[in-house]
């Protein structure tokens, strides 16, 4: 008799799961090297299809079937490694996260441990969203899918055969019909798609119905070469034209998910016995679980301890740590929990300490990531919201994404000398300084400002493609207002060699003083978070000056010449902001005493501490103009 797929242990599965972690590891750590990588879940999805079936049916054909029997088996082969990671992942929060991240984690957590992961994650973003890529146990909705069928499967399996219908028959049917709400849902919801367990049965029970189909099967070497051939080609094809912009899983699936079946029904084929037999792929596949828990969160948290991306050096070890903590948990963890004696008894004891996980992850959750972990100064701090109460937005700060007017308020007609401010949102960020300055000096302002939008003529800028237009607009209202004084700003580096031209062009078509202040101080990680490094590895708030600021020194040059060169007036904003002891970082003790909202924005009180160091150079001794068109 023709042995059933579970009956017998087969090397190359194992290895069929060091091709799919692979895949996914490489994805998450490679992502340009391994754009299609994320179908290492399809096969998994498929290869647990097929075992599950095929211990199933097996032991309903026998009438040995236990239902509790079942759970106790998963719960020893899933719970130990999650409950290792859930813990860890906690307890690296504790010490490395902001309170809010920290809660979001705790929920994540708790939502992990109650098989409800893939729900928690669709109603929070998409698997692809960059925010997504900052939630350390992103990758467990693949986990929630799996367990949610278990939970159904044995069941609808063990009534089928009650009522003795055809299994087969019973898994087609499920099958297609999941396949079909997958196709009609994916341009409507593609989120849900991705996450609902309705969407990716299909995959599966792919991998139920082959085993289902065993008997069926050819067994001959040479119909199992076939047969593995195009399951390789399939694989390779899926990994190497699919993207995170293609509407996935959708039609795009049947791809890694034949591929993977083709491969499960050729143990006899040369590529089973030897390639996905090699004893390497075989041990890579046997730690393929705990390396699949492992690897993401570290890639997560080691970004997050770094607060910038990763490096390639970063990833590389974070997943070489992934695979030395994978063998750990494999060897001292999994394999004494899930082989062995005491099975009941270890069950129990596996389940009480998942309880106690979710338990966790709900205190934390309800005690808002337990922020008294931080100073209060701190938190304030490291969570200081952009200030920008006085930069007008929506009115003289414009979103060009759906604005082209600024609003007549934008500019003191009846006051003189009159400033003309043009630039990005950084030049917004100077208004409270200046509208300070207008306390002790009698001059108007016209602030002219758009976001993301750099003050320079005959310029398209990729990321806002309206910011030309508008710049023209500028220059137009500039030659009807005719200001005394053109005050510059922007993060405009990318463009140095036009603004040259810029000034020249504004003298020439305005005849008013053209100033352009240079960039001010580029933190690199965003100053909030510079605020929580440093105390996180120091334990004390930050010093009052920092050299840990890109400051943009090259840029000032390169500016000053070009500006100058065309009879502008140059003044350097770092000048004021930084000495040789490094840049400022707060201006006092308290949250709203730091210099910067993220990473080029100043706060309100360092606005003004800039305002005042250059509004006597930027004012100069411009005069009011006689007879000027208003």
């Amino acid at each position: 008799m023709s042995l059933k797929p579970s009956e017998r242990y087969r090397p190359d599965i194992d290895g069929l799961r060091a091709i799919a972690v692979m895949l996914v590891v490489n994805f998450h750590g490679f992502p340009d090297a391994m754009p299609g990588g994320f179908i290492g879940v399809d096969i998994f999805f498929v290869i647990s299809g097929f075992l599950i079936t095929g211990i199933i049916a097996r032991e309903l054909d026998e009438k040995r079937f236990s239902l509790v029997g079942f759970y106790i088996r998963r719960i020893r082969r899933i719970f130990p490694a999650l409950i290792v990671v859930l813990a860890a992942v906690l307890g690296l929060g504790w010490l490395w996260m902001l309170p809010h991240a920290y809660a979001e984690l705790s929920s994540d957590v708790f939502a992990s441990a109650a098989f409800a992961a893939n729900i928690a994650l669709m109603l929070q973003s998409g698997y692809f969203d960059i925010e997504s890529a900052k939630k350390p146990l992103l990758h467990l909705w693949s986990l929630g899918i799996e367990e949610q069928f278990y939970l159904a499967w044995p069941l609808i399996l063990m009534i089928a055969a009650r009522w003795r219908a055809g299994l087969l028959f019973m898994a087609c049917g499920i099958a297609l019909a999941s396949f079909i709400l997958n196709v009609a849902l994916i341009g409507r919801d593609p989120i849900a798609t991705f996450y609902l367990p309705f969407t990716r049965a299909w995959e599966l029970l792919a991998g139920a119905a082959l085993a289902l189909t065993w008997t069926r099967v050819d067994q001959s070497e040479a119909a199992g070469n076939w047969r593995a051939a195009v399951g390789v080609a399939l694989i390779m094809l899926a990994a190497a034209v699919l993207d995170v912009h293609r509407a996935f899983p959708g039609w795009w699936a049947l791809l890694p998910v034949a591929g993977s079946a083709l491969l499960l029904s050729a143990p006899a084929s040369w590529i089973n016995r030897t390639l996905l037999s090699w004893p390497p792929m075989v041990w890579i596949g046997l730690i393929s679980y705990p390396l699949y828990l492992w690897h993401w969160p570290l890639l997560v948290l080691s970004a997050i301890v770094k607060f910038e991306p990763l490096t390639l050096v970063d990833r590389e070890l974070a997943l070489l740590a992934s695979v030395v903590l994978s063998w750990g948990t494999y060897v001292l963890i999994e394999k004494p929990l899930r082989f062995g004696g005491r099975r009941g008894l270890k069950a129990v004891g596996l389940g009480a300490a998942m309880a106690a996980v979710a338990f966790a992850g709900v205190i934390v959750t309800a005690g808002h990531g337990f922020d008294f972990r931080l100073p209060a100064e701190i938190r304030a701090m490291a969570d200081v919201p952009e200030q920008n109460a006085q930069w007008r937005a929506g009115k003289c700060l414009i979103d060009l994404s759906h604005q082209t007017a600024f609003a007549g308020e934008c500019v003191e007609r009846n006051r003189r000398p009159l400033l003309l401010l043009w630039g990005d949102s950084t030049a917004g960020a100077l208004m409270p300084g200046l509208l300070r300055a207008q306390q002790a000096r009698d001059f108007g302002i016209a602030q002219l400002t758009a976001s993301s939008c750099v003050p320079i003529l005959n310029v398209d800028i990729a990321t806002t493609p309206n910011c030309r237009a508008n710049n023209d607009r500028v220059l137009a209202m500039a030659t009807r207002l005719k200001p005394d004084i053109i005050l510059l700003h922007g993060t405009w580096e990318k463009n140095l060699d036009k603004v040259g031209a810029t000034v020249a062009t504004l003298k020439r078509e305005t005849r008013a003083r053209v100033v352009v202040l240079g960039p001010g101080v580029f933190w690199k990680r965003g100053l909030p978070n510079e605020v929580l490094r440093y105390y996180l590895l120091h334990h004390e708030l930050i010093p009052v000056r920092s050299d840990v600021a890109v400051v943009a020194r090259g840029a000032d040059r390169d500016l000053r010449e070009a500006v100058v060169r065309e009879d502008g007036e140059y003044i350097s904003a770092a000048d004021v902001l930084c000495n040789e002891q490094g840049c400022l970082t707060r201006l006092g003790d308290g949250a709203n005493d730091i210099t910067a909202s993220d990473q080029v924005h100043l706060t309100e009180k360092a606005s003004v501490f800039l305002v005042q160091g250059i509004v006597d150079r930027v004012l100069g001794t411009s005069t009011p103009r006689t007879g000027a068109s208003h």
